[in-house]
């Protein structure tokens, strides 16, 4: 597919990384290693060329990743409300810090084969389209988690949390013109998450053919 943006606008990107990752008994899932690297090197080295910032969005002692060298931005909205609070913060925090940058994409910090032209085809879409949002899928599957959000409606965002108690993802972005941009799954699912321990396991195939790509 060729893509029609030719200047891509200022993204500040924000790696999710809040998690509680019950179903590996507790712990950092970016933190797990699969060939040879941390889950949270990859979607680094795979985001960094695409933004021009990065940041963690985390909860708890953000000393555990000094070693990456990332600003670490933890939730205002108490009780652990999901991934939209990390979201609202990377849009205040980008607000606050990066006052000519726009736009902000959201990354699960547990997605160690994101697409290396993720930014250029959200951007694309939401501008082709006329959108508010834009996130990413593949196959049949969408994923909200992975998206481009506007810096302007923090507001609204922070009101549909805080006031209306608004939790799932899909449930906001249905209140705005949305772009989705889908991805072929084969020879791998680029937004393949490790939730569980046989995950790791398949993620360490995967990274074979990935890192052989």
């Amino acid at each position: 597919m060729k893509l029609v943006t030719t200047d891509i606008p200022l993204t500040q990107g924000v790696l999710l990384a809040g998690g509680l990752a019950r179903r590996m008994g507790g712990g950092d899932k970016p933190m797990r290693t699969i060939g040879g690297r941390t889950i949270l090197e990859r979607v680094i080295a795979r985001l960094s060329p695409q933004c021009s910032g990065l940041i963690l969005n985390a909860n708890g002692d953000p000393a555990r990743f000094a070693s990456f060298g990332l600003q670490v931005v933890a939730d205002d909205v108490p009780g652990f409300p999901g991934p939209l609070a990390g979201i609202l913060a990377a849009l205040d925090w980008t607000a606050a810090n990066r006052p000519g940058v726009e736009w902000v994409l959201s990354a699960a910090g547990d997605c160690p084969f994101l697409p290396r032209d993720l930014v250029a085809r959200l951007h694309d879409a939401r501008t082709r389209e006329n959108a508010q949002l834009a996130v990413a899928a593949s196959g049949d599957q969408s994923h909200p988690v992975i998206g481009l959000w506007r810096v302007a409606l923090r507001g609204e965002l922070r009101h549909a949390l805080v006031v209306e108690d608004l939790r799932k993802i899909d449930r906001w972005t249905a209140r705005y013109p949305l772009a989705t941009v889908t991805w072929p799954t084969e020879p791998l699912d680029p937004f393949f998450n490790a939730n569980t321990v046989e995950d790791i396991a398949e993620a360490e195939r995967l990274a074979a053919l990935d890192d052989a790509s």
